[in-house]
């Protein structure tokens, strides 16, 4: 037994599919720590505490900061702990910096 709502869907034409935009974590982390992290210092455990949901995965963290550190915005500390991964933040004077998508 079909429904009415199937015989009004069967001479509508299908719904085109929506592509979602490509994600550019670095980007967001960056935008993130210079408008929100006021620390000099930051590390792993911080940015999956506290940064955009997106970014708290292990390994875009990671990811993402070492780009950050390629492109100048980051540079890695020793940390006192094996375990521990440290960037100190290297604040530009840019209005909007932007990192292109890898």
């Amino acid at each position: 037994m079909t429904t009415i709502f199937d015989r009004l869907a069967r001479n509508r034409p299908a719904e085109p599919k929506i592509e979602q935009p490509y994600e550019n974590h670095p980007q967001r982390l960056l935008d993130w720590l210079l408008q929100h992290w006021t620390n000099p210092t930051i590390c792993i455990r911080d940015i999956r505490a506290y940064a955009p949901r997106p970014v708290r995965d292990e390994e875009i963290a990671i990811s993402s900061a070492e780009t950050l550190v390629r492109h100048g915005w980051l540079s890695e500390l020793k940390a006192h702990r094996h375990d521990r991964r440290v960037w100190r933040i290297d604040r530009k004077p840019i209005i909007h910096p932007t990192i292109p998508a890898e």
